[in-house]
């Protein structure tokens, strides 16, 4: 067995183990990137880049078919999957090759095959064809991201039943399809189908869909689905399934009744697990909590010095944005610099329709930690970009500490939710304060001001909305009527 040695390296190319090699690169390690797969892991390659360009393809078919409301007749509109397929296959192509050549041209080598640990400071280097070779390190990023959980009876075999990636690939557009999951995995490519015309019915154990989420938000993706024609069973669980002439019957424990289910595919979209099988963690001595996930500091350290681990594998929040910063900061402290892992706030975005972002503390988080708040909410149907671009549903939500008005958190559903959390993250992390945003003057018309309003709403100094009267406190009279 041959043996190679570098200064780091970091195993598996997802978003948070190619940042970390090219940062490495960038400051001048010698350090190689193992892969096994391809490139970019589950968000470029059927993750976050071709949900959402399926989801845009979704959304432009439903929004032609609605665009009579406003004087376009679009009649006859049909989707090629064929030439969806291939759209977003090329564009995942794209940025899997730009990912490949960003992490060489900054200095980090690429090595393709299968790694495990042999000791805390060397690796095991498997090819696709079973070639090994050691490779010895100082420092190691552990990268290797979370796999689909996998759920005993309802094996995929991409046929009938489905996982994420085969959902992606659009094989068919079934009539019916059972999707068991109603977190964003489910929800997202619900979305997707029930928008195509496929009859979508949702299986979740939890008492709602998208748990963890301030139900304010989730309520208005509720209600969309149902004017898609899906519909969610929640407290309900897959108690059987029969194959009977290429289609299934699914059972159902609804609330304690049985119900029967016929549909054409079922989708698997239970959630992920830490992927740390297979690497041999403790031949390095690496701990792991209770699920798998490997334990860091915020210097992202594991218990083994000169180990590190970063992104998804380290357990949730599962966002590929997280991984990006995590791997960030484990490469600039493997190479010497003094930095860690300070967010004050981790948005999040969920590409339904309407799309739901979230940033810092929900409301329920903020009252649960003993913040005295205040909220400000705006609604986009008084938004004048939000009604001429037909897309009135929805809210901006602020969460502010009622006694310094610095903001908390904010959650937002509607249209470009992903695109306007950012300014609120932002605050958070500056500190900024309701009225920090409020004075700041947003460009008109757009649907970022109603970031502006919300803040202001908070304040009871909104401009376009009428504001919520302060109650008066226990035991206190209210104000007299003008005149009385």
């Amino acid at each position: 067995m041959t043996t190679r040695s570098f200064q780091t390296v970091v195993i598996g190319g997802g978003p948070g183990g190619y940042v970390a090699g090219i940062k490495l690169g960038q400051l001048g390690v010698d350090a190689a990137l193992i892969e096994k797969a391809k490139m970019g892991g589950v968000c470029l390659n059927w993750g976050c880049i071709p949900s959402k360009a399926l989801i845009h393809v979704a959304h432009t078919v439903r929004h032609f078919e609605e665009a009579e409301a406003f004087g376009v007749s679009a009649q006859g509109v049909k989707l090629d999957p064929d030439k969806a397929r291939a759209w977003k296959d090329e564009i995942v192509g794209k940025l899997t090759g730009g990912v490949r050549k960003l992490v060489k041209d900054n200095g980090c080598k690429i090595l393709e095959g299968r790694a495990r640990f042999l000791s805390n400071r060397s690796l095991e280097l498997t090819t696709s064809a079973g070639e090994t070779e050691k490779i010895d390190f100082e420092k190691c990023i552990v990268a290797t991201g979370a796999r689909p959980i996998e759920i005993p009876g309802m094996e995929i075999d991409g046929e009938l039943i489905w996982g994420a990636d085969h959902a992606l690939n659009l094989p068919t557009i079934p009539e019916r399809l059972l999707i068991v999951g109603g977190g964003i995995i489910g929800l997202e490519l619900g979305t997707v189908y029930a928008k195509l015309g496929t009859s979508v019915t949702i299986v979740e154990m939890l008492d709602g869909i998208l748990t963890g989420i301030d139900r304010d938000l989730v309520r208005l993706v509720e209600r969309r689905l149902k004017q898609f024609g899906g519909r969610a069973l929640t407290q309900s669980k897959v108690a059987g399934i029969d194959r009977v002439e290429g289609e299934l019957r699914v059972t159902v424990d609804a609330k304690g009744k049985e119900e029967i289910i016929e549909c054409d595919r079922m989708l698997v979209a239970a959630g992920f697990s830490p992927n740390t099988a297979g690497i041999d963690l403790d031949a390095a001595g690496v701990k792991t909590g209770e699920k798998g996930e490997i334990e860091i500091d915020d210097a992202l350290r594991t218990n083994v010095e000169g180990i590190y681990a970063v992104g998804d594998v380290t357990g949730p929040p599962y966002l590929a944005h997280r991984a990006f910063k995590m791997g960030e900061v484990a490469a600039e402290h493997a190479a010497g610099m003094n930095v860690s892992f300070d967010v004050r706030a981790m948005p999040s975005a969920i590409f339904t329709d309407p799309e739901i972002a979230t940033t810092g503390l929900s409301e329920e988080e903020a009252r649960k930690g003993n913040h005295e708040i205040k909220t400000g909410k705006f609604m986009l149907a008084a938004n004048g970009r939000a009604l001429g671009t037909g897309e009135p549903l929805g809210f901006v939500k602020t969460i502010v500490d009622a006694k310094t008005g610095i903001l908390l958190g904010a959650g937002i559903v509607g249209h470009s939710a992903s695109e306007l959390i950012g300014e609120l993250t932002l605050a958070i992390e500056m500190g900024a304060s309701a009225e920090d945003i409020g004075l700041t003057v947003h460009p008109h018309p757009t649907i970022s001001e109603a970031v502006q309003e919300s803040a202001l709403a908070s304040l009871g100094k909104a401009t376009h909305a009428i504001n919520k009267r302060e109650r008066p406190a226990r035991g206190e009279k209210s104000a007299p009527k003008a005149g009385g």
